[in-house]
Parts: C-alpha cells; structure tokens; sequence
C-alpha cells in the first residue's frame, strides 16, 4: 500500500479537475467511513447500494472514484465493474411466493421461529438487512420503525398487523419485552452476514435455488407483491425509502420465470 503520499495527492498528480477530486474524495469517505475495510464483499455491497439509490450514471461515476482509490492502494485486483445504463426487461433472482411460502412454513413446521420471523419480516416490510437487525420489540409494540436517512429524509417502516400480532404472541410466550427483535446464540444483535449465511443454510436444508433465497430478494418479493394487490408506484417508491421513483420502476416488469411461464402458456404455435 502507498503510505507516501495521501489519496488526495495521488488523484492531483493525476491532472483531474478541482471537481472530479472532491467527488472522489467524498466517495472514498463515504465508502471508508461505512464499510470496515475495502475488501469484494464490502465494495458489492456499496455497489448495491448505489444501484438502489442513485441512476446508473451517478453510480458508474463513484465507481470510478472507488477504482481510483483501488489503484492508489495498489489492489487493481478488486475493481468493480461499471453498470450498464440499460436496464433489464426482467427481474432477476427474485424468490417466487411458492418458495417463500415454502420456505415460511418449513421454518414454522420445524420450531425455527426466529428465522421464520427474519423470513416473514423480510418479505412483509420491504426492510433492507441493515434496518432489520435495528427494529427493536418497542417498534413493533408501535407497529412501525422511523429510519433518518443522511439528509435527515424520515422513511416510516411499517409493521402490518397480521405481523404485528404474531410477533408479539412469539414475544410473549419467550417472556422478551424490550431490546433488539432478533438476536443470535449469544443473545447479542445478529449480523447482516450472520442473516445472509443463515438462509443460504436454509435454502440448502430445505432443497430450495439459494440463488434466490438471499436478504434482498425478499425486498423485491414485498414489491412485486404491493403492486400486485394495490398498484400505487409512487406509495410503494415512499415505503421502499426509494430516492427516484425510476429505480422502483423495475418491479412493475416480470421476472424471468413469470416471463417464461406466460410464454410456455401463450406460444403454442
């Protein structure tokens, strides 16, 4: 690793414009200041999070600056690939409500009921991984959980009562009443890798794709499904704490598997 010289200087020996290095720099803050330390994992997952929130050209310009910083850190190995700008006709990867009906109900048939609400919660709240393991058993006594993004955007998480009400029965018979809802072995808040293990271990026990048994997918599974039963895009883009409304444009489309099922049943010539 280079220790001579800061990042900053690397990028004005570079000859970039004033601009280009404070967008750099804020990037490379962003991504140090909130992921613990830059290996693949962690720059996919900032990939993730771009592509969530901001339109492909915005993301393919902080990749830019992150494989910037790769190359003063010397680890070329590690660039990340830029997004294409157009978009699938398809959802990919997203778990159909058969496996996730499936997948609920095994976990209750077989007393795993901690992961049968990770599973649900998921699915019924549209939650990012990284809210979930923050709702604590006074939020779901409230029936929501308010989230304050950066710029001080309130989002309310919402908690249906069918949930709601399971939840606290479970809650009741374990005799908890406060602290975080979901928690590991140790009683101590459980890991958003210690959840995306897990339902890889499940989606193995239980002989389902793991491809689509993974955190987000069940994100996607709650938007598909809200638009299903109540087609209020701009709604589902405020639930979902979307920032444009383009990026939940996506779940109006069909997934590869309902795009080939209708094609199976329409093309029979």
């Amino acid at each position: 690793m280079k220790t001579e010289i800061t990042f900053e200087d690397y990028l004005k020996k570079g000859n970039l414009s004033g601009n280009t290095i404070e967008s750099y720099l804020w990037t490379v803050n962003y991504f140090t200041t909130n992921y613990e330390k830059v290996s693949k994992e962690n720059l996919l997952a900032y990939k993730g999070y771009l592509m969530e929130h901001f339109k492909p050209k915005t993301v393919n310009l902080r990749i830019q600056a992150i494989n910037k910083y790769l190359e003063y850190l010397e680890k070329p190995q590690l660039r990340l690939k830029a997004v294409k700008i157009q978009q699938k006709s398809f959802l990919e990867n997203v778990i159909s409500n058969a496996d996730y009906k499936f997948l609920k109900n095994q976990l209750k048939k077989d007393n795993n009921m901690e992961w049968y609400f990770v599973v649900w919660y998921l699915a019924a709240t549209g939650a990012r991984v990284s809210e979930l393991i923050r709702i604590k058993i006074e939020h779901v006594q409230l029936g929501y959980f308010d989230l304050y993004s950066k710029g001080g955007k309130l989002r309310r998480l919402f908690i249906p009562k069918i949930l709601r009400e399971e939840t606290l029965k479970w809650l009741c018979e374990t005799q908890r009443t406060s602290g975080y809802l979901f928690l590991n072995r140790y009683g101590d808040r459980i890991t958003t890798r210690g959840i995306s293990q897990q339902l890889k271990n499940y989606a193995d026990k239980y002989g389902l794709d793991s491809k689509v048994v993974y955190p987000h997918s069940f994100r996607h599974r709650y938007a598909k499904n809200f638009l299903e039963k109540y087609n209020d895009i701009a709604l589902l883009a405020d639930l979902m704490g979307h920032e444009s409304i383009e990026t939940t444009r996506i779940y109006l489309r069909r997934t590869a598997s309902e795009q080939q099922a209708l094609v199976d049943k329409i093309v029979t010539w």
